[in-house]
């Protein structure tokens, strides 16, 4: 099998065409590639496939580390859109791509990626997150206790769940214990990102992100989009804000309700390779 291994401000892919090569995994051999001392090592795998939309050119399947599929990457759509012209598959700057549950369009920029990501959804239902969870209503936050201390937060869905933490400074926040344990709080049906976001000003945020089933990342666009539309949200930050993750920055821009969030940021890859898997590991995903 053939792939490329990419990053997007160190949030590392090995990327898959299934469109030239037939491509069968499981959930076994992607945690097993995932593996970054036996494997190729990544925190998401991304399968480009082709579609039979006419208004879509390419539909694309995102893994975790753990094997999970999920529905939204932006810095792993920001690489797909550089693999897809590195490897001729188009020759367009503007391309429409899609997964199970989010249309994206791409723009492809001299320098950088643009990322239409559609419009932020702060209905609790399409996050989703569980109707019991105790919130104030004046400004949309919930709350729960963790170790007897009250612990506030906002969500968001970008096309996966957000859960956004606002911190005094990100460089302490609790990212190792908070993030696993709000990750699998039972009031996510389908677990979540957790942000920790530091306001800096109001055009510029530092944020650590522990992303579900892969822990901590060096960057998570889907998360930088979240913490900045609620800041937005909640008259903290202006429409255009610089995102200081640790891999990197990233600038997303937002005019509010109504309009669609764009994410503006790098994709760079980083080699080309060949592995054979073995056809009797796992169950085809």
């Amino acid at each position: 099998m053939q792939f490329s291994k990419m990053h997007g401000l160190g949030n590392d892919f090995m990327v898959v065409d299934s469109i030239t090569q037939y491509v069968s995994l499981s959930s076994s051999v992607v945690r097993f590639l995932s593996d970054r001392h036996h494997g190729v090592g990544f925190d998401q795998l991304l399968l480009i496939e082709s579609s039979d939309q006419l208004d879509v050119d390419f539909c694309y399947r995102i893994f975790n580390s753990d094997g999970q599929e999920v529905y939204q990457c932006a810095n792993g759509v920001r690489c797909l859109a550089q693999f897809v012209h590195r490897k001729k598959l188009t020759n367009k700057s503007s391309i429409c791509v899609a997964t199970k549950t989010r249309r994206m369009m791409l723009f492809i920029l001299d320098n950088e990626i643009c990322v239409d990501m559609g419009e932020p959804e702060f209905d609790s239902k399409k996050v989703p997150l569980s109707s019991c969870l105790s919130n104030d209503s004046l400004n949309d936050s919930f709350f729960v206790f963790i170790a007897g201390r009250e612990i506030t937060f906002w969500t968001v869905s970008m096309g996966n769940p957000h859960c956004v933490l606002i911190v005094k400074d990100v460089q302490v926040a609790e990212v190792s214990v908070l993030g696993p344990i709000l990750e699998n709080y039972h009031y996510f049906p389908e677990r979540a990102n957790i942000s920790f976001m530091e306001i800096v000003s109001d055009n510029h945020i530092r944020l650590r992100v522990h992303e579900r089933g892969v822990g901590e990342t060096r960057s998570c666009g889907s998360a930088a989009c979240a913490a900045v539309s609620v800041g937005i949200r909640q008259g903290l930050l202006s429409h255009c804000v610089a995102v200081d993750l640790l891999g990197g920055s990233l600038m997303i821009n937002w005019e509010g309700v109504g309009h669609s969030l764009y994410m503006y940021g790098p994709a760079t890859h980083v080699y080309d390779g060949y592995i054979y898997i073995s056809k009797d590991i796992g169950d085809t995903i």
